[in-house]
């Protein structure tokens, strides 16, 4: 199975404003792949627009998002349901510094529905960090029924490069790993490792090329598969 489990969408504001849910999704249709995960930082308002174009695509979809931790470490979550993941992902937001976003700097946040119309801009700025540990985060995630995930552990904001070294707890069965960039080996061994794009930018989703076993063919299988079973 074809995946790319992390991207970013127009809410973001670090991503392009083409990068609408129906964008998305009719690119990832386009790029053969069968799965996808959309990732915005610290919310999931997107999220139900994102399914709703995804099923249109008859693709998997996986409801997410990339929470910074207050180490300053990029945590994906994943959930089963878009109802959980827009729930879960206004407490990160509530965690966030109450400062306004500036777009002329920072970018506009744009919740956009399916006929890629402007529902609503979100005034409060999505990038920072929360003022949760990492620790903290996890529990949130996996006491909602999610699987916790460490973003990019070998670049900017990962979990390596912030901290140095995977703590004793909480525990990561899987990890996602930037291909392109070196890792220790003997670090991640015995973990699963994914591969996604971070894609901010149309042309920046995967093309067929990050397999998931067959078996995992299903929202259920891909979603226990990020949870390490």
């Amino acid at each position: 199975m074809w995946a790319d489990l992390h991207m970013h969408s127009c809410l973001s504001p670090c991503a392009d404003e083409d990068m609408t849910p129906a964008n998305i999704c009719g690119m990832a249709h386009i790029k053969g792949l069968q799965a996808i995960a959309l990732t915005d930082h610290n919310t999931g308002r997107n999220l139900p627009y994102a399914k709703e174009a995804a099923d249109y695509y008859g693709l998997i979809f996986i409801p997410g998002m990339e929470i910074t931790t207050r180490e300053e470490v990029h945590l994906l979550g994943y959930f089963k349901d878009v109802d959980t993941a827009v729930r879960v992902g206004e407490i990160f937001t509530e965690h966030l510094p109450k400062m306004k976003n500036k777009p002329d700097f920072f970018g506009t946040q744009y919740v956009m529905n399916t006929d890629d119309e402007i529902v609503a801009v979100e005034d409060r700025l999505l990038i920072g960090a929360t003022d949760l540990s990492l620790m903290e985060c996890t529990e949130i995630i996996r006491s909602n029924g999610g699987a916790a995930v460490p973003a990019h552990i070998n670049r900017g904001h990962g979990l390596l490069v912030n901290l140095g070294l995977f703590p004793d707890k909480p525990d990561f069965p899987v990890v996602e790993v930037r291909p392109e960039l070196a890792v220790n080996e003997k670090i991640i061994a015995g973990k699963r490792q994914l591969w996604s794009s971070d894609a901010h930018h149309l042309g920046d989703i995967l093309e067929a090329v990050s397999d998931v076993p067959a078996e995992r063919f299903s929202a259920g299988g891909l979603f226990d598969y990020l949870r390490g079973l």
